[in-house]
């Protein structure tokens, strides 16, 4: 069933810290998070950094609970950011699409792509 862009961005986000592609997806988070909110940027890169810390704890401890708090957190954070943007949410789909999504483990793409809204003729998400 598909989701919010949000929530599946932030499944998605907290997947990918886990990955070997995580450099440039937290490279493109942070470029997007300074376009729409340029004061919070830095503020959000070394969150970043921290809750990567806690994700691959999580791993490491086998505590899914974890994870999903991390998301659920995270969906939160984007679902303010992008409030009710259309072009704003596009943009996070694309991100989602684009440096996510291909920052995951096989197993986790296949969870999280089985998650996303359809576009909607706009470009943006329909939620």
């Amino acid at each position: 069933m598909a989701e919010p862009i949000e929530a599946v961005a932030g499944t998605a986000l907290v997947g990918a810290m886990a990955g070997q592609g995580w450099p440039a997806a937290r490279a493109e988070l942070v470029a997007f998070w300074r376009r729409v909110r340029p004061a919070e940027a830095d503020d959000v890169a070394t969150e970043l950094a921290e809750v990567r810390a806690e994700v691959l704890a999580a791993r490491q401890a086998d505590d899914p609970a974890l994870e999903r708090t991390l998301a659920d957190t995270w969906r939160l954070r984007l679902r303010e950011l992008t409030g009710d943007a259309p072009t704003l949410t596009a943009e996070l789909r694309d991100l989602v699409d684009r440096h996510l999504v291909p920052a995951l483990s096989t197993d986790e793409r296949a969870r999280v792509t089985g998650r996303l809204p359809a576009p909607d003729r706009d470009g943006g998400s329909a939620s």
